[in-house]
């Protein structure tokens, strides 16, 4: 039998991880980025990308198996119309976040090989502009999603 205390608990602290770990990289990635240093650029873009590997690659597995087994555990209907709009945000969530980590890959391979002393390419600036905007409604979607589960409408 699984515990929903301990279920609900991982559940938290994955989404807590995940939330977090995506606010930090993207925030030391937009620093990085307006500080124009390609050193401070080189270093973040290489962090961000390990980041993603290490902590929300899990996390997100994570909620999702979680998420399963808790609603499972409650009784909750996956054809419930709270349930549908949480899975749809969470894919949308994903939609944003698979570019995104394509896009970091990307960021940092071209900052690796660029020359010291050479300007950002066209194309960095490019690629950050396009990270930048996925980012602002990955994490507003985020923040719905957490309301959603607080509130639970429609159930």
């Amino acid at each position: 039998m699984l515990d929903y205390q301990l279920l609900k608990t991982i559940h938290i602290v994955s989404s807590t991880l995940l939330f977090g770990t995506g606010l930090g990289t993207f925030f030391f990635m937009l620093m990085a980025n307006r500080s124009n240093s390609v050193e401070a650029l080189r270093v973040t873009a290489q962090t961000v990308v390990l980041a993603d590997w290490i902590f929300t690659t899990p996390a997100v597995v994570i909620q999702l198996i979680t998420g399963v087994l808790l609603m499972n555990l409650m009784g909750f209907s996956f054809t419930s119309v709270w349930f549908i709009v949480i899975i749809l945000l969470f894919c949308f969530v994903g939609s944003l976040w698979v570019p995104v980590v394509k896009i970091q890959i990307e960021l940092r391979d071209i900052i690796k090989t660029l020359p010291e002393g050479e300007p950002l390419p066209l194309r960095f600036k490019q690629l950050m502009q396009k990270w930048t905007y996925m980012g602002y409604p990955a994490f507003g979607t985020v923040v719905v999603i957490f309301a959603l589960m607080v509130y639970k409408p429609w159930l």
